[in-house]
C-alpha cells in the first residue's frame, strides 16, 4: 500500500507548525545574514537545498525499500502497520500531549546529525547563494520525527524514483510556512502552535493513523 504525494505534501503542510519550531530561527537567522540578496530569494534556496537532501534520502530509503519488498513478501503490510501507528504518535506529539517521537529524533543526533553538523564550518558565512543552497541542505538532514515518518511512507514507495517524489511532496507541504519565516514567522507561528490548531491537526494525523491500521488489517482478513 503506497501514501499518494498528496498524502506527504498536507503532513508537511500540517506539520508546518512544527517546521517552523525547529528551522523557523535557522531561516530567519539566514535571511538576516544575507544582505546582499533579496530574502525572498535565500529563503528559497534555503528550503530548496533542504528539499533536494528530503529527495536523496527518499531515493536512498525506497531503494532499500524495493530491495527488501522483492525478498520478504509480508514486508509491504508490516510497514502499512508501522505507517499508521507513526501517524497516531505524530499525532500526539503536534498535540504535545506526549514526547511521542523525541527518541527517534535523539537517535537520529546520535547516528547522523552530530557529524554532518560539523561541516558547517565549510559554509559559513552564508555570503553567497550557493552557500545558502548548500547550508539548506545540510540542516534537511536535521532530525525530525516529522521527516522520519516521512521516510517511513517513502520505504514502502514501489521505486526509488517514487521515494524520493514522495520526500518532495512531503517538503513542499512544508515551504509556505519556512518561506516566510524572516518576515511573518511569528504571526505564524502562533497560529500554527495554538491549542486549538495543534489540537485539530494532531486528531487528523491520529485518525489517519487509524485508518491505515484498520485497512491493513481488513487486507490481512482478506
Amino acid at each position: 500500500m503506497e501514501i499518494s504525494f498528496a498524502s506527504a505534501f498536507f503532513m508537511g503542510l500540517m506539520g508546518s507548525g512544527h517546521c517552523l519550531a525547529m528551522c523557523g530561527g535557522i531561516a530567519s537567522s539566514l535571511q538576516l545574514a544575507q544582505t546582499k540578496q533579496k530574502p525572498i530569494v535565500v529563503a528559497f534556496l534555503y528550503n530548496l537545498g533542504r528539499l533536494l537532501s528530503y529527495a536523496v534520502a527518499g531515493l536512498l530509503v525506497a531503494s532499500l525499500g524495493v530491495s527488501l519488498a522483492k525478498q520478504h513478501t509480508s514486508f509491504a503490510l508490516a510497514l502499512s502497520y508501522l505507517s499508521g501507528l507513526f501517524m497516531l504518535l505524530v499525532g500526539l506529539y503536534i498535540m504535545r500531549l506526549a514526547g511521542t517521537l523525541n527518541w527517534l529524533e535523539k537517535l537520529g543526533n546520535f547516528i547522523i546529525w552530530r557529524r554532518i553538523v560539523k561541516l558547517n564550518k565549510h559554509i559559513l558565512p552564508i555570503d553567497t547563494k550557493t552557500k545558502a543552497l548548500a547550508y539548506g541542505a545540510l540542516w534537511g538532514w536535521l532530525p525530525c520525527g516529522l521527516v522520519y515518518t516521512a521516510l517511513l511512507w517513502s520505504l514502502q514507495a514501489k521505486s526509488a524514483l517514487y521515494g524520493a517524489l514522495t520526500m518532495v511532496a512531503f517538503a513542499l507541504g512544508t515551504f509556505p510556512a519556512l518561506l516566510v519565516a524572516g518576515q511573518s514567522a511569528q504571526l505564524l507561528n502562533k497560529f500554527l502552535n495554538h491549542t486549538i490548531t495543534r489540537i485539530a491537526l494532531g486528531n487528523l494525523f491520529v485518525w489517519y493513523g487509524f485508518y491505515l491500521i484498520i485497512i491493513t488489517s481488513n487486507k490481512l482478513v482478506v
